[in-house]
């Protein structure tokens, strides 16, 4: 079950939907980012909130990298 969760076609939507909701006035996501930014994210709701946009962007950044390490390592063993 965690290996159809993590897979791109569930990630990738998954990161596109809550990385950009809401749209209207910006992405909530973006707000977060430059009250981080700005020195200003104090709130525990605002962090939980950062956290909850971020997180299928961060996952999908590390099954990213481990698909691409996988593959860098079996490539240079076969060489």
């Amino acid at each position: 079950m965690l290996r159809k969760f993590l897979a791109y076609r569930v990630l990738v939507p998954l990161a596109i939907i809550l990385g950009l909701a809401p749209m209207v006035p910006e992405p909530h996501l973006a707000g977060k980012l430059r009250m981080l930014a700005s020195g200003t994210l104090r709130r525990p709701i605002d962090i939980f909130d950062l956290f909850w946009h971020a997180w299928p962007i961060l996952l999908l950044g590390f099954r990213i990298g481990r698909d691409l390490g996988l593959k860098l390592t079996h490539r240079g063993g076969k060489e």
